[in-house]
């Protein structure tokens, strides 16, 4: 059976790869992820990302490894004292950020800051994120679709329909956020499958940004 990364090697790994673009999942358990954002995370993850999913529940993480994700312990990760490893995109599901106030927290500081890409999916979206996130669709490869199959029936729902659509509400950055200092963006990187936007939107050197922004 397929077993967590302990988070203090995880952390030594990150800093031998400096480099790396990481996407930060954080769930209560691996159904929640590989049914509502598996797509995106293979294709993240084959576009050269390192995907890396904290989850509250362990007991069964092939769904996430399958995706090729590497999963940690939530709560032990969020107990360590901060560090310098910091990822370039944090997602999770909404209503974590209404029952979690550290995810609600991590949320906040990233939108605020710039400091990382925030994608949120399902509902409700508390009042505080909810006015500054919009819809973004992604378009699930046909590989990502085989991938999430598999997955899916690991979690436990087998011959549950898999779409070519997943939903998230994704994060507006600061406009003043200088560019310089803010971590490269997951929707510009070029080799990764970028989320559409919604009518109107365009992109430029300081990330996406909404119609007259």
């Amino acid at each position: 059976m397929a077993a967590i990364v302990d988070s203090v090697r995880w952390r030594a790994h990150a800093r031998r790869h400096p480099l790396r673009y990481r996407l930060a999942v954080v769930a209560p358990n691996a159904q929640e992820v590989v049914r509502h954002a598996g797509g995106w995370l293979f294709d993240q993850a084959t576009a050269g990302w390192e995907v890396t999913v904290l989850v509250m529940d362990h007991s069964d993480i092939r769904p996430l490894r399958i995706l090729g994700a590497t999963v940690l312990d939530l709560e032990r990760s969020l107990a360590e004292p901060r560090h310098e490893i910091w990822p370039h995109a944090l997602a999770a599901p909404a209503r974590m950020c209404a029952t979690d106030h550290r995810v609600r927290d991590g949320i906040l500081h990233c939108l605020e800051h710039g400091v990382a890409e925030v994608a949120l999916w399902g509902d409700p979206l508390p009042v505080g994120i909810a006015e500054r996130v919009e819809r973004a669709d992604h378009q699930v490869s046909q590989a990502a679709r085989a991938f999430k199959a598999r997955a899916v029936e690991a979690a436990g729902y087998p011959g549950e329909n898999v779409g070519a659509t997943e939903v998230f509400s994704v994060g507006l950055l600061p406009p003043a956020a200088d560019p310089r200092t803010r971590s490269p963006r997951m929707s510009m990187r070029p080799a990764a499958p970028a989320l559409k936007l919604p009518k109107g939107a365009f992109r430029d050197g300081r990330g996406y940004r909404g119609p007259g922004m």
